[in-house]
């Protein structure tokens, strides 16, 4: 007796694409015999994480039979207090990617739409079609906009239909490190129907310098409908550990989380996100070298005569002259671990996570060593 097992599946995830992360160094040493790879792929921090994260999870190993605190109790406090919101306020979840989950299971499906860019951040477009909703996407600014490729708020305001309950707005954007100033974002919210959810994915705001870069979470207050997601993966050096979160009006979270898995994030990430929190002096250092790996890197562009997407993330997407996977390809051979972002609509570009000096500098030699073939 056989079955289809394909076909029972739910018809939005019978299409459904898995999301492809970057290669781990193991997997590449072994498949092609080499050593002493790097890992530029998946926008982590060079740095690791906080050595006061670090600390406070050696003092918990003996905890690890016990199931976490599946409220995050001292955790949504303390970013309650960071934030200026209530406790009442925020939904933790595994990885912000989680946290955007819960708000398409919760808001979202058949007969309901979602807007979202083109060439945002993959899991959108997961998390829509795995419901069952219908995904409205917007063209993208031109690649000669200053903004080349990212977020245009008038294409995707000329998409929210009476069936739209989500917009996605990633501030800055992945893949394209791309951003959206504060006035242009808060007229774009306050534009909205109050029964359209906008989440503002802010994944990447602590690496942003620009002056006009606005904090979402200022407006909570103003706008009832706005959900800003935030994560401890990137600039915290947290991404082993999965942990995230949402700020919202407490009646959202309140349904987030009534979706939420119980113990949905662990003793180990909520006690290192608590001490992450407060090490400034580790999120400074992780900016500075940020910043610095950002103009290595896009000195090394210029001189070279390629093209790139302005970033202000700590990644960034170089046009290769060509079609990018047979130089991504190479360049595994050279042990550099980069991401094609073909799936993203780019398919001339690589993202390039900013590494230490050291590292960034092995991928610029690397990527002469492929291009000059």
């Amino acid at each position: 007796m056989s079955c289809d097992f394909q076909a029972l599946a739910n018809a939005g995830v019978q299409k459904l694409m898995p999301y492809q992360p970057g290669k781990p160094v193991e997997e590449l040493e072994r498949e092609l015999g080499i050593s002493e790879s790097i890992k530029l792929a998946s926008n982590e921090n060079p740095l690791g994480p906080s050595p006061r994260a670090i600390q406070a999870l050696g003092s918990l190993l003996d905890q690890l039979a016990q199931y976490p605190d599946g409220n995050g109790f001292a955790l949504r406090n303390r970013l309650a207090e960071k934030l200026g919101v209530e406790a009442e306020c925020i939904t933790l979840g595994n990885g912000s990617n989680d946290v955007l989950e819960l708000i398409a299971r919760a808001y979202l499906a058949p007969g309901r739409s979602a807007v979202f860019s083109a060439h945002a951040f993959a899991v959108y477009p997961l998390a829509v079609q795995a419901v069952g909703a219908e995904a409205r996407v917007a063209a993208a600014h031109a690649p000669d906009h200053a903004m080349p490729w990212g977020h245009d708020l008038a294409a995707m305001a000329d998409q929210v239909t009476a069936t739209t309950r989500v917009i996605f707005v990633a501030n800055p954007n992945n893949p394209t490190g791309t951003w959206v100033d504060g006035q242009s974002l808060h007229d774009f919210i306050a534009a909205q129907p109050a029964d359209t959810l906008v989440v503002v994915d802010e994944a990447y705001c602590e690496y942003v310098e620009e002056p006009d870069y606005p904090d979402a979470t200022r407006w909570l207050a103003e706008f009832p409908n706005l959900i800003v997601t935030r994560t401890f993966s990137k600039i915290h050096g947290l991404a082993g550990l999965r942990i995230g979160y949402a700020v919202s009006h407490p009646q959202v979270a309140d349904i987030l989380n009534r979706v939420r898995q119980p113990f949905n994030t662990n003793t180990l990430a909520q006690a290192a996100a608590l001490e992450a929190l407060d090490d400034d002096a580790h999120v400074r250092q992780s900016v500075q070298v940020n910043r610095e790996g950002l103009q290595q890197l896009g000195q090394a562009f210029d001189e070279r005569g390629l093209g790139y997407i302005p970033s202000v993330g700590n990644f960034i997407c170089v046009d290769v002259g060509g079609e990018a996977e047979p130089v991504y390809q190479a360049l595994l051979h050279q042990g550099v671990i980069v991401r094609p972002v073909g799936g993203y609509g780019l398919p001339r570009h690589l993202r390039v996570t900013v590494g230490r000096a050291h590292e960034n500098r092995r991928f610029i030699d690397a990527l002469d060593q492929v291009l000059k073939r």
